[in-house]
């Protein structure tokens, strides 16, 4: 394989010049011709992959994992034969600086979820140093931002274009209607806006939260929102809620009641019972619930997420891990 271009000349390899770490740069080179990955530094990363022979689409989410507390001397040439244990890279990310040293994390995305997995139970803690673990989690390649401060006679169309006007590469905006609120209220105030990317929903976030702009007049409250998780049939059976930003004089049980009314009043709310909710535990302005049967824990965070309890607007996550 021809070496390639961007490792030799490029102003972005730091590498590449001066004669400190001239060693290394070889090495790079010798680990591209002989995996016959390509390497290339842009933005502040270098990118080792996709593999020569790939064909169709990169990897489904939860591929990728996040690997902390490099050392900062350690490069491709260690970590990526390293990683190759847990089975084939898709595409290797190591955060640079422009010393040529590396901002001690990457992130490495695998062909399939079965070796991401293997990565993180077999990785983490892996000591490249002695006494220097590396640190090895599943990373959220998050889309979405959360809007706060609509104003509530908004819907979702007019959110949607308001979003598109003034960000880039949006997909889709979730607005939840009103529920036991004036006529005129069309959502509870809030919306999430899904983007193409993580780049463009990190561009939007960084350029709502500048303060400068206001939608409709209004002021926005926006930052992440908690990121969107793939169903897996092997957690089909996870039957819990986290419940956020709940009143301090909200009780356990002012909860089950207001968690109860509105699995009777919803939507199959006939088959809903006394019994669904198996027990809660709350600290402080936070709870988790569990409930008999999955569907009830869907129902409820339905009917209830972004309403308001104790003058509190509660927000309901249905937490779901990747496998």
């Amino acid at each position: 394989m021809a070496r390639s271009p961007d490792l030799m000349s490029s102003p972005k390899m730091p590498l590449a010049q001066g004669t400190k770490n001239k060693t290394n740069t070889d090495a790079l080179l010798d680990l591209m011709e002989k995996t016959g990955y390509n390497m290339i530094q842009e933005n502040g990363q270098r990118r080792f992959g996709p593999p020569p022979d790939w064909i169709g689409p990169p990897p489904p989410r939860g591929c990728e994992v996040f690997v902390g507390k490099i050392p900062r001397d350690v490069f491709e040439d260690e970590l990526v034969p390293v990683f190759e244990r847990a089975g084939q890279i898709y595409e290797f990310r190591l955060m640079m600086e422009f010393s040529g040293e590396n901002r001690g994390y990457a992130f490495v995305n695998y062909t399939n979820r079965k070796d991401s997995q293997s990565a993180i139970d077999t990785l983490n803690n892996y000591k490249l140093r002695p006494g220097r673990p590396l640190g090895v989690c599943i990373s959220i390649d998050n889309c979405r931002i959360f809007i706060g401060g609509l104003p509530r006679d908004k819907g979702q169309e007019e959110v949607l274009e308001e979003m598109k006007m003034v960000t880039d590469g949006v997909k889709d905006v979730v607005v939840y209607p009103g529920i036991g609120m004036a006529a005129a209220d069309r959502n509870r105030g809030f919306a999430f806006v899904q983007y193409e990317s993580h780049r463009s929903a990190a561009m939007a976030r960084r350029k709502l939260r500048s303060g400068s702009f206001h939608s409709w007049g209004h002021p926005l409250k926006v930052d992440w929102a908690n990121p969107e998780r793939e169903m897996d049939p092997e957690v089909s059976c996870v039957r819990t809620l986290n419940v956020k930003n709940l009143s301090p004089a909200t009780s356990e049980r002012m909860l089950r009641s207001a968690l109860q009314k509105a699995l009777c009043n919803g939507p199959g709310g006939n088959r809903a019972h006394t019994g669904a909710i198996e027990k809660i535990k709350k600290t402080g302005n936070f709870a988790v619930v569990h409930f008999k049967r999955q569907e009830d824990a869907l129902r409820a965070q339905n009917s209830l997420h972004g309403a308001q309890i104790d003058g509190a607007q509660v927000l309901f996550v249905f937490e779901v891990p990747y496998i």
